[in-house]
């Protein structure tokens, strides 16, 4: 029975195959449609077949507009020195694209899997790696684009430094650190999830399922760290209010507000969106004030 069920499983495998690798690409899309959930499934059960899964697994990405491609095709689209493959997990495509950790990838031109379905990050997180390339979450501290310039990661520590110490104290138990980012080009900060951590797709998805104690999800919100782009205005103004007038409560409630918006376009939610509007309206109505 055994030899039986393998030599099954074995035959279903080299079918599926050759659908994916069939000329009518047609086939094989309509073929993902109705089963590529279980194929996700598959790689997250069968612990003995989730290699052999693996190549006939569909994801959007950055680069491929509407169409879905292979993991194949991802290595293949890969950059001559680019080591590891890069996945965003995100609720839709639109939230996706727009996400700020995906900015410095985009600029250089890497391709980034978008995982939109509620299983796949767990699916990839069994899988681990693929063709002797690791699978790398592009949302996590410490992302290593390569070609990195020691000489002027030392320089803005140095300038930032004092900076990403004070915002450290004003948030206090919220994040684990405050570092200058290395993935930003247009957007002024971003929250990245602990490398041990939970995504901010994971943690909707735990967050769901929770039911009693909640101390796991308060020390994974614990262990995120805020990024700033040292290089954005609003960062800029906040290294000089930082260094001439550290106990200004215009720029504190700044870092208050810029902690919040980085949370939502981080992916994670609020712990208090009502607090967060009035901080909103505030900052407002501060702006307007004596405008007419």
């Amino acid at each position: 029975v055994r030899i039986m069920r393998k030599r099954l499983v074995r035959k279903a495998f080299d079918m599926i195959l050759g659908i994916s690798m069939s000329e009518d690409k047609d086939d094989y899309v309509k073929f993902w449609e109705n089963y590529g959930k279980h194929m996700k499934l598959g790689c997250i059960e069968d612990r003995e077949n989730h290699k052999r899964i693996a190549p006939l697994l569909r994801f959007l990405s950055s680069q491929s507009e509407d169409e879905m491609i292979s993991l194949d095709e991802y290595v293949d689209n890969m950059k001559p020195d680019q080591k590891d493959i890069y996945f965003i997990a995100a609720d839709s495509v639109t939230s996706a694209r727009s996400t700020p950790f995906l900015e410095k990838l985009v600029e250089k031109d890497i391709e980034v899997l978008f995982l939109v379905d509620p299983i796949d990050e767990v699916a990839i997180q069994n899988l681990k790696s693929y063709k002797e390339k690791n699978f790398v979450d592009i949302s996590k501290e410490d992302l290593d684009l390569g070609n990195k310039n020691e000489e002027k990661e030392t320089e803005l520590k140095q300038e930032f430094g004092q900076t990403c110490d004070w915002i450290k104290k004003r948030l206090g138990d919220k994040v684990a650190s405050v570092q200058v980012s290395n993935r930003l080009s247009k957007s002024p900060c971003v929250l990245a999830s602990g490398k041990f951590g939970w995504s901010a797709n994971m943690e909707r998805l735990m967050k769901a399922q929770q039911v009693g104690d909640t101390s796991s999800l308060d020390f994974m919100r614990s262990r995120r760290v805020f990024e700033i782009n040292p290089d954005h205005p609003i960062i800029k103004n906040l290294n000089a209010a930082c260094k001439l007038s550290p106990d200004d409560e215009e720029a504190l409630r700044a870092v208050d507000i810029l902690y919040d918006t980085a949370l939502i376009s981080s992916g994670f939610t609020p712990e208090n969106p009502a607090q967060l509007g009035g901080k909103i309206y505030e900052m407002m109505n501060n702006a307007l004030l004596g405008k007419w």
